[in-house]
């Protein structure tokens, strides 16, 4: 026996029609809230507030997703979007210490997170003990014109 609403409709349908629109019903952005749209991030606006962790030793020498060796002394970090070479200033939403910072590699993984940044950025971050941080993430400078 099929059950029909009052129109005549199988209430399957109608269910079935439900779940299909709820799906286009929600946001399908992945950006966090807090972010800024590019243009307004090469204007020097703060990009993103969110969480960050930072990685070590264990990852020297490996190449990033720019093709430099990953260097924990550096003063570099990892971005999902922005392009290698960007500088970026993070600051330590705790203790208000801030660094500046040059992207050359791409991540995190983790969905929680906006940033990874080098072993040495991460002292100067005060964040080392921690591992991860809550932090604003503003873009000082664009990357360079590539040469042609």
């Amino acid at each position: 026996m099929i059950l029909r609403t009052r129109l005549g409709f199988p209430v399957a349908a109608l269910a079935l029609l439900a779940v299909a629109t709820s799906a286009f019903s929600q946001p399908t952005t992945t950006m966090p809230a807090t972010a800024t749209p590019p243009a307004a991030a090469a204007a020097g606006a703060t990009v993103e507030n969110g969480r960050i962790a930072w990685y070590g030793k264990k990852f020297a020498g490996r190449r990033t997703a720019s093709g430099e060796a990953y260097n924990p002394d550096a003063l570099t970090m990892a971005h999902k979007t922005l392009p290698f070479g960007t500088h970026v200033k993070v600051t330590n939403s705790t203790n208000k210490k801030s660094v500046t910072l040059r992207v050359n590699d791409r991540g995190p993984t983790q969905a929680d997170r906006v940033g990874d940044v080098s072993l040495a950025a991460a002292s100067q971050l005060g964040m080392v003990r921690a591992g991860v941080i809550d932090a604003e993430l503003e873009v000082v400078a664009a990357p360079p014109a590539k040469k042609r």
